[in-house]
């Protein structure tokens, strides 16, 4: 791991930078730790959930008669038992929320919950769904873009027409809307190009993967009240989209976070959280229900499969002139597909002067999708920086330099709007340049493969609360689930902020009645936005104890002053006063010592990463093999360079899994055919090789410390990373994921029969 620091002006943090133990380690891995399914109450009961074994049918009945009587049944519950959001006038999202949570009228995917029972035990409870008669009218299924969009296609929800197109349409389709991004005269950019590269590209769904699967507990008070335990990437969140599905007010639910085993967008939703809600309400009984793998993989949201046609034009010295991309999203089931910002992150690590990208929201018979790292740009960065890759051996360029001639630097117009601020891309391509890596001889049937990646990063809004305590120690109370480490980057921004040893600050993550509201850790926004409320409210804490120590010397705020962690006067004529004095004296200064900060963060830093792969592909079996990988990515500001370096590394890792093995597989009836681990190959450690990481640092002005979210952006590369290093090994050029061992065989045999491994 290497560090470029690329700001001349760093003022010598004390412990910004530093990697200590991070404060949740001992629960972590001594497994005190409490995750969603560790909760146990008494009187507690087990459910179960009945899924739609089909990819779309109409319901015509439910028969529960039979279950409510076997024994340990305390509660059945189906659509019936929850409010008709469409009669109080909900929107549309909320409305879509409801009906994924637990169908009505028809079932849109495999995997769909149908009806949820209680019982004393998980066994009784799964015993009891078995016994739940569904009659079923099976309809006609789509599951693919082209599928979706065809003129004869089944309509998945009746009286949806097509928004954000001219004329509006008079038919129902199931593409749900239409964003489009375009600057300057498209033709005349085409016009001035001496090569133009045209391919079309497709992905599958893949899943985040996270080791934990849902689990929810919720316990119902005779008062109207509902607690549930759950673990989410935001229970505020959770808080809100639970009240909407049972109609009450947010007010009304108590969220507790537990511990989260993996997430990566995917715990964004709600699943199980209204159904235990109301499975309790209805049992008068607190009610557990956990996800088993193949729930996890059914019933939850993966990533859109896409198709994604690119074409770019570029004059024979390198200047990209033009670009047009057409852009397909599958949704799933319901809307929302990641199609729009994947046309704002598709060509942002360049300048174009001409382009228009067109994207479109498609649902289709699949669970309902779910963000997953940086949602949308992986699929959209494999087409671009395929098609950057083939220019460049066109041209004869090498990939880093066609890069370096077109990277978007400061003041670079974006194409969905703003100018860029100071960003670190240029940093990044010279990062990986300059590397040792980068020149390493590659031997036969071995390719390496170059590509860079964007995301926007987002701000959003945080609550903190800082406590002094009375031994003069610090406690910081956040709202924002710990997934990458933000307990350990909280407590080194307070301790930075005092001047303290790091080991005196105690992160805590809040319930929903214990800090302010919070959104959702997503986004690359947690060290950002709730660092900054951290900061705030250590600052005013400063402030309050500067003025305590005035009072206390009897002389003006304006001539006191704070250094590492204490109050001292400017003329030294008073022995300073550390916290843990100001904290045993502050019955007489004012009472205990506590500031909150709330925000909705603005100086949101872009952030780029580039990233080279080698890999070695085996010509008689089509097996790729990863020989080599290095990242750099701008962090504006490692914090914790661990969970940094951590950060990137995830990314790469889950990359390479979806450019290689993952992906969901449907059969003709519309059912996934792999789910589980045995049949989904995520990629384990003898899959890979270390991945080497280089932390550029572009400090954001936009924030006290210089931050850059880190989360997402590293995920954007792979897909075209590990492509770019196939095709180079190959000679083949493949365009549809996951290249798989059948995949590469197929294109090597065409290439050997003539044709062009295309």
């Amino acid at each position: 791991m290497a560090i470029i620091e690329q700001d001349t002006t760093n003022p010598g943090f004390k412990w910004i930078g530093t990697r200590p133990i991070r404060p949740d380690g001992y629960e972590k891995v001594t497994g005190k730790a409490r995750f969603g399914a560790d909760m146990m109450l008494p009187g507690q009961l087990e459910g179960a959930v009945l899924r739609s074994p089909h990819a779309h049918a109409r319901i015509v009945s439910i028969d529960t008669s039979e279950a409510e009587t076997m024994p340990g049944v305390k509660a059945i519950v189906t659509g019936a038992d929850f409010p008709d959001l469409a009669e109080a006038g909900a929107g549309a999202a909320d409305l879509d929320l409801a009906v994924n949570v637990i169908a009505r009228d028809k079932v849109l995917y495999e995997g769909h919950v149908v009806a949820a029972v209680a019982a004393d035990t998980r066994k009784q409870a799964q015993a009891a769904i078995k016994a739940i008669k569904v009659n079923y009218e099976v309809l006609p299924h789509v599951l693919t873009v082209d599928e979706a969009m065809a003129s004869d296609a089944p309509i998945l929800h009746p009286g949806t027409r097509t928004k954000n197109v001219e004329p509006a349409p008079e038919a129902d389709s199931n593409v749900i809307s239409r964003v489009v991004q375009q600057l300057g005269d498209l033709d005349a950019g085409f016009a001035a190009a001496d090569v133009v590269v045209e391919r079309t590209f497709t992905t599958k769904p893949v899943h985040q993967g996270y080791i934990e699967p849902h689990a929810a507990v919720a316990d119902a008070m005779p008062n109207g009240r509902v607690h549930v335990w759950c673990s989410s990437q935001g229970h505020f969140a959770m808080r809100t989209m639970t009240a909407t599905v049972l109609g009450c007010d947010p007010t009304r639910i108590k969220v507790t976070p537990a511990e989260i085993g993996g997430g990566f967008g995917g715990k964004l939703s709600i699943y199980l959280e209204p159904l235990a809600g109301r499975l309790s309400q209805k049992s008068g009984r607190p009610v557990r229900i956990v996800m088993n793998r193949d729930e996890v993989f059914k019933g939850t949201g993966p990533a859109s499969g896409t198709k994604i046609t690119v074409k770019i034009g570029a004059t024979n010295d390198g200047k990209l002139t033009a670009c047009q991309s057409w852009l397909g999203y599958e949704a799933g089931a319901f809307a929302g597909s990641p199609v729009g910002a994947a046309t704002m992150t598709m060509i942002a690590p360049y300048q174009f002067e001409n382009l228009l990208l067109e994207g479109y929201d498609v649902v289709v018979n699949k669970p309902k999708v779910a963000a997953y790292r940086a949602p949308g740009a992986p699929m959209a960065a494999f087409a671009v920086e395929s098609v950057i890759d083939e220019i460049a051996q066109k041209i004869g360029m090498d990939p880093i330099e066609l890069r370096l001639k077109n990277a978007s630097v400061e003041g670079s117009q974006a194409a969905y709007g703003p100018k860029f601020p100071k960003i670190g891309y240029v940093e990044t391509l010279e990062a990986i340049k300059n590397h040792p890596n980068y020149q390493i001889p590659l031997g036969p049937n071995q390719g390496r493969g170059v590509a860079s990646g964007f995301w926007f990063n987002a701000g959003m809004n945080s609550s903190a609360t800082v406590h002094l305590n009375e031994d003069g120690n610090v406690t910081v109370i956040v709202g924002s689930p710990d997934i990458g480490g933000s307990r350990a980057s909280m407590a080194l921004m307070a301790a930075e902020t005092f001047g303290i040893d790091v080991a005196r600050v105690q992160p805590l993550v809040g319930d929903t009645e214990t800090v302010g509201f919070n959104d959702v850790t997503g986004g690359s926004r947690t060290t950002l936005a709730t660092g900054q409320a951290v900061t705030e409210a250590c600052e005013k804490v400063k402030v309050d104890l500067m003025a305590r120590a005035a009072k206390t010397w009897n002389c003006d705020v304006a001539d006191v002053e704070w250094v590492d962690g204490q109050v001292q006067k400017l003329d030294g004529s008073e022995p300073p006063l550390s916290m843990a004095k100001l904290a045993r004296g502050w019955g007489r200064t004012g009472g205990p010592v506590s500031a909150t900060a709330s925000l909705n963060a603005r100086g949101v830093g872009s952030a780029f990463s580039t990233q080279v792969c080698d890999v070695e592909v085996d010509p008689e079996t089509g097996i790729v093999r990863v020989l080599r990988y290095l990242t750099a990515q701008d962090a504006g500001r490692a914090i914790h360079p661990s969970y940094v370096e951590g950060q990137f590394q995830g990314g790469v890792v889950q990359g390479i899994g979806w450019a290689l093995n993952e992906e969901y597989v449907h059969t003709a009836e519309g059912t996934m055919d792999n789910p589980s681990f045995l049949d989904y190959r995520i990629p384990v450690a003898s899959d890979l090789p270390m991945i080497d990481t280089i932390i550029v640092e572009v400090p954001n002005p936009g924030h006290p410390w210089g931050v850059r979210g880190v989360g997402e952006v590293g995920i954007v590369p792979p897909l075209a990373a590990v492509a770019n290093a196939v095709s180079n090994a190959t000679g083949c050029r493949l365009t549809d994921l996951p290249m798989s061992p059948m995949r590469v065989l197929d294109a090597l045999n065409q290439k050997s029969n003539g044709g062009n491994g295309h």
